[in-house]
């Protein structure tokens, strides 16, 4: 291997090291009480090191957004051959729910966790995020479009449909409905079937 290449691979493992460490501490005692210098600690490498890496604590957190998004992102276009508009919402409303029960970390950290998006206002155009929300509307005017759905503002419904699914998956990640006693299998059958009695409400 030469040598850019070796350095590159480092450099890269060692801001995957750093993401990881970050996303645990974030879970673990919230965004404020996480700093540079307890990321620094728990690696077992002085602060400076990591701002060879990242300028800041929320250029991190970004980071760790545009991955958590991109792999949502990447869920939902696997749906795009299914042609017909209304079944492909379906689809990617349940696969919303199901990325939720599967990583309830990373949704934590993307929808629920109290943290400043002052990286993400400052950048010209937040990629992965944009993307996701773009697949759902899309998905809604394509409905629209083939008068599959009432006619409502398309993003009215987007926004609609969108967070009813958060509300739905956040009683989940948490634990608001561990009441139910239901194992994961059954709660997700009930979490489908919910989306599919909003989802139907929509139909003309």
């Amino acid at each position: 291997m030469a040598i850019k290449e070796r350095k590159e691979r480092e450099r890269q493992d060692m801001r995957n090291l750093i993401i990881d460490s970050a996303t645990q501490l974030f879970l673990k005692q919230g965004y404020d009480k996480t700093s540079i210098r307890t990321i620094a600690e728990d690696i077992e490498y002085s602060p400076a090191t990591i701002y060879l890496y990242f300028k800041d604590k929320d250029e991190i957190f970004y980071v760790i957004h545009e991955n958590a998004f991109a792999i949502l992102d990447k869920q939902f276009r696997k749906h795009d051959s299914i042609e017909n508009p209304f079944d492909r919402l379906i689809a990617v409303c349940k696969t919303y729910v199901k990325f939720a029960m599967d990583n309830p970390d990373y949704y934590d950290l993307m929808f629920i966790m109290r943290a400043p998006l002052s990286q993400i206002k400052s950048v010209e155009k937040w990629d992965a995020g944009e993307c996701a929300f773009e697949y759902v509307l899309d998905t809604i005017a394509a409905c629209l479009e083939a008068n599959l759905i009432k006619p409502v503002d398309k993003y009215v419904l987007a926004i609609s449909v969108w967070s009813f699914g958060h509300g739905l998956v956040s009683l989940y990640v948490r634990e608001r409905l561990s009441v139910m006693e239901m194992p994961d299998d059954v709660m997700l059958t009930m979490m489908e079937s919910s989306v599919n009695f909003f989802l139907e409400n929509l139909r003309v």
